[in-house]
């Protein structure tokens, strides 16, 4: 369960993770496949820290499928790449008509992509979706990624995610019980949270059995509700150090079982007011790791002291 420690790690790296799996480093195509999301329909204003782009900023938007997935290789050949995972990125990508998505997850296959990533919304996942990533899976190897954010469902209110934490754990249910790869997103930043929100989030997705977490701060953009918001000054971004602590904590508290795909917001570099303390997101990385060591602790550290029954004690 701590075979990460065995090789002087002190969580679950995805890079290591997916070299193990696949027998060379992979590397994740973004793609721009055209969604949009159902909270940002018909007046909805989406998440208050939704831009745009629906995180898609760093994807080709103007080119088809195979075009874009062609053209982001390119950006990894003197890396040495050979394997990659093709990756559904902005806004909601189960949300359309049935065929439709079937015919663009299929555009996504190619001799190099080892696994089709697609990312989404509780609100979006039902039975016959999971059926086309059922065939889908039959030809190449299929993730979800879903939105949880956070377990405080006061917090997933005000920052208008549209849906609920019991939402979030009926979706993830049915995503298990397909025997599908799922990651979910996590923001530990939020104005309203505490450490003990974190810890809880930490707790859901470790029952739940999630296979992997991407662990964001929360930033800010500019043309979003937050970013009208921070500039009132009605919202106010914790420290760089207490972020620290909230990432480690939550680590402790989470299986180690699950892999971790980021421990820090990726910003976009146009538009974003503010963004990770104005500190780069691999020295944020070096401290988290620096603050690991000196606490002489890890991924699922506390796990079995809340996970495992009380009478465990009692058996023979």
């Amino acid at each position: 369960m701590f075979d990460f420690l065995q090789k002087g790690y002190r969580y679950r790296k995805l890079s290591v993770e997916l070299k193990k799996k696949y027998g060379v480093k992979v590397y994740r195509l973004p793609i721009n496949a055209g969604f949009t999301c159902p909270n940002r329909e018909n007046g909805k204003p989406g998440c208050l820290f939704c831009d745009e782009t629906g995180s898609g900023f760093t994807t080709i938007s103007d080119m088809d499928i195979k075009s874009q997935i062609k053209e982001m290789k390119k950006r990894y050949v003197n890396k040495g790449a050979k394997k990659f995972i093709a990756y559904f990125q902005n806004f909601s990508n189960t949300y359309g008509p049935v065929e439709k998505l079937k015919e663009l997850y299929f555009q996504a296959i190619d001799d190099d992509i080892v696994q089709i990533s697609i990312s989404t919304r509780p609100d979006c996942i039902s039975d016959e979706i999971l059926d086309i990533l059922e065939e889908l899976r039959n030809t190449i190897d299929v993730s979800i990624e879903m939105g949880l954010q956070t377990a405080n469902y006061h917090t997933l209110t005000k920052m208008n995610r549209g849906h609920t934490l019991a939402e979030y754990i009926n979706a993830a249910i049915k995503i298990k019980n397909r025997g599908f790869e799922l990651v979910s997103h996590v923001i530990l930043n939020f104005p309203q949270d505490n450490m003990l929100d974190v810890i809880e989030t930490a707790k859901i997705l470790s029952v739940l059995g999630v296979d992997g977490v991407k662990i964001h701060s929360l930033y800010i953009v500019d043309n979003t509700l937050l970013g009208k918001m921070y500039k009132k000054g009605e919202v106010f971004i914790g420290t760089l150090e207490n972020y620290i602590e909230r990432v480690i904590r939550f680590l402790e508290y989470l299986s180690p079982k699950i892999v971790i795909h980021r421990l820090v917001a990726d910003p976009p570099k146009d538009g974003t007011i503010f963004g990770n303390w104005n500190i780069p997101k691999i020295q944020i990385i070096n401290m988290i790791e620096k603050r690991l060591i000196e606490k002489d602790t890890y991924q699922g550290e506390k796990f079995l002291s809340w996970y495992t029954p009380k009478t465990e004690k009692f058996k023979k």
